[in-house]
Parts: structure tokens; sequence; C-alpha cells
């Protein structure tokens, strides 16, 4: 269809109307091909006209001349459960000429989901009259994804927040650089931000949003504080919200979690730059063993093309903490470290260790040595762990001696080092996506876990090494397994090495790219006291290339204890009264370690 006039009576409108619908599921998207292309062709755009609404909603606009070519434009439509109709109007004011022309209209995934015969399984929903199967992450998340309903019924108006009548049990954070804003339609700038909200679909419905025209400052932040919750405890709780992220200058949006309540917290989440003109759909699962609270921080970009919308946010699984009304605070001078518990009545010398539980001594060699010899186990609880795979967000013990030594010295800036830090393909950058991980390997998926070493940091030949704490003793067939993924085409090396005192040695390296996959790899240790483990990433040329590594286990490591028993039939008495398996037997591995089990006598 096209328009190909050249006229100058004032004001002329040409209009297009589509067929009336009845209803849209919640993945429904509009796309078409257009053309406008004149010297003084002018704007057109395309309308959403709701039964019984008297304001129509504007889904896309073209401003001016686009060139002589046919552009795609993709529109999100979501769940609309009304009448409507679309209007493709056309406005010269005064002078036209120049062709407007459209073709090629597709809507994509708009039915509801189709009645099913049966509904089975842990994480799924069965609608009540639809009958429609849909995922149980659907359930109380704003949206109506039945088609009746259902998965909406009964829901705590406390856990989710569509911002039609306010903030609901939100908050803004006072400690940030300005507030979110309440708005319906469009935000004030022309190609950035929404153009309606996500509840509805329509100019009517409201949505939070970030201005990020003067006098907002590059690196401004606003932050929405939520209401408290329990511990998410052995049960998980799901955080469901959905954004906007259009505009060439947008800059940022993260989620945080914390514990204490005049901290940052840690990073859950964040996205960067332009996400294009839609709303889109994120899931976070959250883990905490205290009450926490959730914080959702918008960063200003560098310049006014950046505001950023949030919409129909939602908990699921989660209880809202009806203790005291605030978080613990951190008393600022003990620099967030807690005090040492002290340590019970003990009888131990200055050479055993003391169990916190019950004040029995154990020998020094005990500790970290991957047995837990106190009831406690407090002999193996400052230890590395003996399988990591970073989901907590935690390094399992592992530390950087380096990065220690400079924030003691200095306390300079250590962002711009060559270091380790943990990541997710969630919240890689564009250009790292080449080049870094895109899923972890626990999970495979972009929301897991990993720890890589980021190569946008520091220059060629610097080296980044990650230490275990020192492990006192381990077994005669104790090996380190690891996943790492080392793909780009400047990648340096990575090396496994042991040292013991001031003696370094290196146990494993590989180096240059490897491919766009997760490499297994072992490493065996065998019998060896009082040493570390250091993982060693060394930097390749350029930026173009991070080693990472997931899932680090520590295998029959515990070293070998004397029993009170006497061998079995399948067992070898070693001369030290060890007992091993007889399969072990003339295998070239010391597993007595006095070698008795590799004498030629036998």
């Amino acid at each position: 269809m096209f328009i190909l006039k050249t006229s100058n009576s004032i004001s002329q409108i040409a209009r297009l109307r589509s067929p009336k619908f009845r209803q849209t599921g919640s993945n429904c998207t509009l796309s078409f091909w257009y053309y406008n292309y004149g010297e003084s062709v002018g704007a057109a755009e395309l309308q959403l006209l709701v039964e019984g609404l008297k304001q129509p909603t504007v889904l896309w606009r073209t401003y001016y001349s686009e060139g002589n070519q046919w552009l795609k434009a993709v529109i999100q439509l979501g769940r609309l459960p009304y009448h409507f109709q679309f209007s493709l109007e056309k406005i010269s004011l005064g002078f036209y000429e120049g062709v407007s022309a459209i073709d090629d209209i597709t809507f994509e995934n708009c039915a509801l989901p189709p009645p099913a015969l049966s509904c089975e399984g842990p994480n799924r929903f069965w609608c009540r009259h639809t009958k429609a199967c849909i995922d149980s992450l659907l359930v109380c998340d704003l949206v109506d994804d039945c088609g009746d309903g259902s998965d909406e019924d009964s829901c705590d108006p406390d856990l989710q927040c569509d911002f039609e009548n306010g903030l609901c049990n939100w908050e803004q954070d006072v400690e940030d650089d300005f507030d979110w804003i309440r708005i319906r339609g469009p935000t004030p700038t022309v190609n950035t931000g929404p153009l309606k909200d996500h509840t509805t679909g329509t100019a009517r419905g409201h949505y939070l949003y970030l201005e990020s025209s003067e006098p907002r400052q590059f690196l401004d932040k606003a932050v929405l504080l939520s209401p408290l919750f329990n511990p998410a405890g052995s049960g998980t709780c799901v955080f469901r919200f959905h954004y906007h992220m259009f505009g060439k200058q947008v800059y940022k949006l993260s989620v945080f979690q914390r514990t204490v309540s005049n901290t940052k917290g840690w990073l859950l989440w964040y996205k960067f730059g332009n996400q294009e003109n839609r709303w889109i759909r994120q899931t976070l699962f959250i883990r905490s063993s205290k009450p926490f609270q959730i914080l959702v921080k918008g960063t200003v970009g560098d310049g006014f093309t950046g505001d950023i919308g949030l919409d129909d946010v939602s908990f699921l699984g989660c209880t809202l903490y009806n203790g005291k009304r605030n978080l613990p605070t951190v008393s600022t001078t003990t620099s967030g470290t807690s005090a040492p518990a002290t340590l019970p009545m003990n009888n131990c010398t200055e050479k055993e260790f003391v169990c916190r539980a019950s004040g029995h001594c154990i020998q020094m060699i005990q500790k970290c040595d991957f047995r837990p010899d106190c009831s406690d186990k407090s002999d193996e609880s400052a230890c590395v762990m003996e399988v990591c795979d970073f989901e907590d967000k935690d390094l399992c013990g592992w530390h950087q001696p380096a990065l220690e030594q400079m924030s003691e010295n200095y306390s300079i800036l250590t962002t711009k080092t060559f270091k380790w830090q943990l990541g997710r393909g969630a919240n890689l950058y564009p250009e790292q996506e080449e080049h870094c991980p895109l899923t972890d390997h626990t999970t495979c998926t972009e929301e897991g876990w990993y720890l890589f070493a980021d190569s946008s940091n520091g220059e060629f030949g610097h080296t980044a090494d990650i230490a275990t704490p020192v492990i006192s003793l381990t077994g005669p067939r104790c090996k380190i397994i690891f996943w790492n993924h080392m793909n780009g085409s400047t990648i340096g090396s990575l090396e496994v090495l042991y040292k013991s005192s001031n003696k370094t040695s290196k146990l494993w390296t590989q180096s240059g790219s490897q491919g766009p996959q997760w490499n297994r790899a072992e490493v065996f240790l065998g019998i060896r006291s009082d040493f570390q483990v250091i993982f060693r990433a060394k930097r390749g040329v350029s930026y173009m290339g991070d080693v990472a590594v997931d899932d680090i286990t520590f295998e029959d490591c515990s070293p070998l204890l004397i029993s009170d028993k006497p061998c079995t039939s399948e067992e070898f008495m070693c001369a030290n009264k060890y007992c091993v398996p007889k399969n072990n037997l003339c295998d070239f591995v010391n597993d007595c370690e006095d070698n008795s089990d590799e004498s030629p006598s036998i």
C-alpha cells in the first residue's frame, strides 16, 4: 500500500485501518516493512485503538525521509485482553512530496497457549478454564498468560507491583542522586524510553522511568528499594521484572541484593546499552540465609537519549520480613569485618588447633586436610572448599594475594589491574561476547557464574594469581579437576602452580585459543604437605581473550587414616600400618606414603 501524491492543501490525513482483533497472547509481536522517502515526505505513525478508550496509543513513528530503501519495524504488542484495531496515519502539514509505503505485515506468537490434555511436572501450571499448560515461573507475574486469568488469581498483592496506583511497598532510596518517575504514555524525549507501559500495553497504563535529560549528569544514579524479605532458606525466591532500555545513550540498569542496610549489597544482574524499543522480562533466583532487600539501580548515560523504564515487578516463593522493619547496619569502625569468636575453654598447646564447638585439640597438620576432624568441622572452615562452582557468588576460600597487598599498602584503585573476578554471560559487554564464555559450565546458562581473568585491564605479559589457603596434607590419590574456557585471538596462558614455603613449581600449563567451549583438565597432586595451589593467568597482546575457570574439584584428597581394625582381605597392609586397596599395588603411585605398595619384593 502506498501514497504517491504531490499536493499542498493544509493538514491532510491518509488513514489505513486494520481488521478488529479480540485479544493477543503475551509474546505477540507485529512487524512490517515501510518506505518513507522524499524531499518533504513528512511523518507517519501506527496507532493502537482500544475499544472503550478515547485516547489512541502510538506504537511506532517515523519522522522524516529515511532514504530510498525498505526498512523493517518490529513492534511488541504483548498481552492485549481487549478488542482493538490498528490505524496507520499519514499526516501532511501543508506541502507533501514523496512516497510512503507499507508491505509484508506479520503477526508472530500472538495466539494464547493451546489447551493441553495433561500438565505433569513440578514446574508446570495448568490453567483453570483454557486448560493451557504454562511454566510455573509465569504464575503471579502480573501478566495473564493463561488467557483466563487463573495464573494471576489469589496472588499476594504485597509481592507484586504494576505501578498503576503508586509505588506499592517499594521506596525511593534517599542516598542516591535522583528518583525514578511514575508516568503514563511516552517519555518526554523522542527516540528514547517506552511509548506505553507493560501492564496494559497502552498509553493509559503507568510505569516507572529514569529521566536522563538535564540537569542529570553522566553516572547519576536512581535507586528503588524493595520491601524486606525473610531468608530464602532452602526454598527458592524468584524476582521477576520488566525493563525497557531504548535510546542511543542508554547506560546501565542493575539489581543488587543486600542483608545489611547501609551497604550497596552485591550485584545479582546488570544490563548495558540500547536493547531496542521493547519491554524485556528478566527472572532472577535469589538465595539468602538472612533477611534481605532488593535494590534496582538505574545509571544515566552520556546524553539525554538514555531513558530507562521499569514495570510489573513481582516475587514468587518469597515471604515478607515481619520482624524489625530494618536490616542490621554495619558499623564503619570495624571496616565490615566481624570480630573473631572467643575460643572455648581448652588445654591445647600452641602447636594444636582448637575445635570451636568442643574445645577439643587436634594436630595442626589435621587443619585444612579435606577431612573434618572436629565435630563442628571448624578445622576445615577457613580452607579451600572441596568443590567450587562459584554459584553462590562465593570464591570458596580462593584469594588473590597481590590485590590484598596492593589495597593494604596503597589503598589505591585496583580497578585497572589485570585480576581474577566473577563473571557470567548475562553481564558481558557486547565486545566481550566474542572472547568470554556466554554460559558457565555448572548450569550451562547465561545466569551461571564462573571465574575469569579480565584482559580488558592490564598489559601484555601481566599475570594474575588466585590461590588456595595453605593445605596441610593430602592423600596419595589427590587430584584437582577443573573446567577452563580459553577463546579469543590473543589468549595468553593458564598455569596451575604448586607453592610450598618459597618454592614454586609448575604442574600444568596451556596457552593460546582452545575454541569456544569449556574443556576439562585434571592435575595430579598426590601426597603433599603445607602447600598452596595457584591458578595463574597470563595476559595476551590485547584484550581479545579472557581465561575462565569453573567447577574446581579436589578429588580423593583426604590423607590416609591408620585404622584400629585389621586390613580386610581386599586390602594390603603397608609397612607403616596403613590399609590400601590391593588394586593400588604396583601401579607406580605411592599409595602407602612409604612406598611399600611399590616394593619390588611384591
